[in-house]
């Protein structure tokens, strides 16, 4: 990739699936599913604002995208129906939860279970 970022392409909502689906110009499309965005927010709320602060985000998993904002050419805001819409979501971390989509997602299910916490609203 000539040492730059991948930059999108095309990004949809699908509604009715509860997904982003970003397409980057390397040919690679990801569907995000808007509770795996939600939970894995890059928002202070979430991410907290220190190493060792993330907070483990149950009950998402009916959430939904209202639209989506851009923020100058470098990323988007999501606004969920839940209210949240502080997540600034840069074209290098939508492709990182893309490309580690699955090995996140086990580790949220975990940290859930430890905590005996659920996916359900």
């Amino acid at each position: 990739m000539s040492g730059r970022e991948p930059w999108p392409v095309e990004i949809r909502v699908k509604r009715a699936q509860r997904l982003l689906v970003v397409t980057f110009d390397d040919g690679t499309t990801f569907e995000l599913p808007a509770e795996l965005l939600r939970v894995e927010s890059p928002s202070a709320e979430v991410q907290g604002h220190a190493p060792g602060q993330k907070v483990i985000v149950p009950g998402k998993k009916d959430v939904g995208i209202v639209r989506v904002e851009p923020v100058g050419n470098y990323a988007i805001r999501i606004v969920f129906d839940d209210g949240h819409d502080t997540g600034i979501y840069s074209w290098s971390y939508l492709y990182e939860l893309g490309r580690r989509r699955e090995e996140i997602w086990q580790r949220y299910l975990q940290a859930l279970e430890e905590r005996g916490l659920s996916r359900e609203p």
